[in-house]
């Protein structure tokens, strides 16, 4: 783990005991900081309380003596749309409040790393869609390469859980928009932002507010260098601020949409074909059609972002393109599961917003699409034009019958469950034709999360076709 420095002999309330949160208990702890515990579940509670942590009701009276920071979980609202009553308690009484990702950047770099050849260095990626991909695929490169690497955050373990660095060693962190909000230190040596699409709106207040929450990963640190997709709106803007002129380096402009050939430094990947400008002069380039980890236009953007994060590193162009070549891709993200008489299965379930589920659809040429679930703000309206390669749709979650009715011009099926929605997209599957999951929606209807679904589909998939 990764010891929290400068809170020594400090009570610190921790809020939120899931995995981050326990995980900061600990780091507290070893540390020698004298972390309290809360959760409003009970079970939560106890599993701290095993662990020996003394547990602390923060509604009570007389709970917040002697608190001089409040750590919370990353999914307790702490702004919009109202926050948790335990922030809100701190923040009145003036109780600085932050999260693990701060600690994480206030305590990573210890005297030890004078004794290094070469300075360990963090790595953090945020944004709408993509994020895991990159992530894992750059920690992929990186280990590909020989280079020690750790991966945490919004991805696999918590940042605290993370051994001390290593000489050399690149740290990769996956940072949500509720982790990149709340965090007091944000310092990455290399910052990544992919997209953006409207996402978790309630709780930032509307697109600005998420827009200005990723934003702070790249303002409030000053990384060395930024690798930002250039494909929204958002993206040019914050591309632009953080450059002198189009010549400046510092920043790798990512698109898939357009050849980056006026910057000083641009990747970018058209019809398949990736390929790095620097200064007016295409220095390497890539084909990435034949990387079956890595399908469609959207996945293309996740390796232009990593390859631009790993040429940052100092990789060269020949270890990253073999790294992409055995890049085995992330479960529930474009997931080929399976393959029966020319019908591939394709498990995409973290395809949870219009936006994410039409880069899933613009992938393939067939498809027999299953969709539905916990319908976001903003309608299916961004998916219409998309659609062309549908050739049904099969609708599950409790309110199918509403979803199928806004997807107009494709054949649908009501089918509600993901037994049916397989069972009957295995029965009219031709050959040629991809089954694919990419809901267009939250889980939260029928399943506890993203995961769980896709290994439903999975598991249904499986028991039609061996």
């Amino acid at each position: 783990m990764i010891p929290v420095r400068g809170l020594e002999g400090r009570v610190v309330a921790v809020l939120g005991l899931g995995r981050s949160g326990l995980a900061a208990l600990r780091a507290l702890g070893a540390g020698g900081a004298r972390p309290v515990a809360w959760d409003d579940a009970e079970r939560a509670r106890a599993a701290a309380e095993a662990e020996g942590f003394e547990v602390r009701d923060l509604s009570r009276e007389g709970a917040w003596e002697g608190v001089s920071l409040l750590v919370a979980s990353p999914g307790i609202p702490h702004l919009y749309p109202q926050p948790h009553p335990a922030i809100a308690r701190a923040l009145g009484l003036g109780v600085p409040v932050d999260n693990d990702i701060g600690l994480f950047f206030r305590s990573f770099a210890t005297a030890e790393w004078d004794a290094f050849e070469s300075r360990p260095r963090v790595v953090a990626v945020t944004g709408s869609n993509g994020k895991s991909t990159t992530s894992a695929l750059l920690h992929h490169v990186l280990a590909e390469a020989g280079r020690p690497t750790q991966l945490a955050g919004n991805i696999g373990r918590g940042a605290l859980d993370l051994e001390p660095a290593r000489d050399g060693e690149v740290v990769v962190l996956e940072l949500s928009s509720y982790q990149t909000e709340l965090a007091r230190a944000l310092t990455p040596d290399v910052a990544v932002f992919t997209n953006l699409s409207p996402d978790h709106l309630d709780r930032h207040g509307g697109m600005g507010g998420y827009f200005a929450a990723k934003r702070r990963l790249f303002a409030e640190g000053g990384p060395d260098r930024a690798v930002v997709g250039v494909d929204e709106a958002e993206g040019r803007f914050l591309a632009g601020q953080l450059s002198e002129g189009p010549g400046d380096d510092r920043v790798i402009r990512v698109s898939v949409q357009e050849r980056l050939e006026g910057f000083g430094w641009s990747v970018s990947a058209r019809k398949g074909w990736l390929a790095e400008w620097r200064h007016g002069r295409q220095v390497a380039a890539c084909d990435l059609r034949g990387v079956a980890g890595l399908p469609g236009a959207h996945n293309h953007q996740n390796a232009s972002a990593a390859w631009g994060a790993a040429r940052a590193l100092g990789l060269g162009p020949r270890a990253i393109e073999a790294a992409l070549g055995s890049y085995p891709g992330l479960p529930h993200r474009s997931q080929r599961v399976a393959e029966r008489d020319g019908v591939a299965f394709v498990n995409d379930s973290k395809a949870t917003n219009v936006d994410s589920a039409a880069k899933a659809l613009q992938a393939f040429s067939r498809v027999r699409w299953i969709c539905g679930g916990l319908e976001k703000e903003g309608g299916l309206g961004g998916l219409l034009p998309h659609l062309g390669g549908v050739r049904k749709a099969y609708v599950i979650g409790r309110e199918a019958e509403g979803f199928a009715r806004r997807l107009p011009g494709i054949p649908t099926e009501v089918c509600g469950t993901m037994a049916r929605a397989v069972e009957r997209a295995v029965a009219e599957a031709e050959s040629g034709d991809v089954v694919l999951l990419a809901p267009a929606a939250a889980s939260f209807d029928q399943y506890d999360n993203f995961e769980r679904r896709g290994e439903d589909f999975v598991a249904e998939v499986r028991k039609r076709i061996g």
